[in-house]
């Protein structure tokens, strides 16, 4: 396998062709938030927390680490203003809900009137049920504002008893429907 060479935060470092540049970050201890990733799913690209700045020849533009790929002699910032500012952002956004995330960027409170839920829309258990399971059981339900996440009314069983997307939700959502389903 080919070995790529870049350069992320004024390091170079090495990692195999076809990683992101969220994984050969983390191959090189370089942290980088991520809410919607998990290594046993596909890059979805959805949540924008882990976005970065490139550079490629004389162009810069920001994109989600979890899901562009790596390319000879990329540079990348993982840490410039703009990317703070677009992170404190998703973080207000998504409030309550990331407040180990707040902390560690300062933000101390959210701007925004958010509707308090346990779920922020990660996809993780909707993603792990359509990938890994192949169930379908749980998904997205609307649009925009009113989006969330759902489980299929027949398949309700089949979410109490598999349990497997648990330890995926940040938030804790489907962990409360499940048990609210079999108390």
């Amino acid at each position: 396998m080919k070995t790529i060479q870049m350069e992320i935060d004024g390091k170079k470092v090495q990692t195999r062709e076809g990683a992101t540049i969220l994984e050969a970050a983390r191959e090189n201890g370089i942290h980088i938030p991520a809410l919607c990733y998990n290594d046993k799913l596909k890059p979805f690209g959805a949540c924008r927390l882990c976005m970065v700045e490139i550079t490629k020849g004389k162009r810069t533009k920001l994109v989600a680490s979890c899901s562009y790929p790596v390319e000879e002699n990329l540079l990348v910032k993982t840490d410039t203003e703009k990317i703070m500012k677009i992170r404190r952002m998703i973080i207000e956004l998504l409030w309550p809900s990331l407040s180990a995330l707040a902390k560690e960027y300062g933000v101390k409170k959210s701007r925004f009137s958010p509707e308090l839920t346990d779920c922020n829309l990660c996809g993780l258990c909707v993603r792990y049920c359509s990938e890994v399971k192949n169930l379908n059981a749980v998904y997205f339900k609307g649009r925009g504002i009113d989006r969330k996440v759902s489980i299929v009314p027949d398949l309700m069983n089949e979410c109490v008893y598999c349990r497997e997307c648990f330890d995926l939700c940040t938030g804790g959502w489907i962990v409360d429907q499940c048990d609210n389903l079999s108390a």
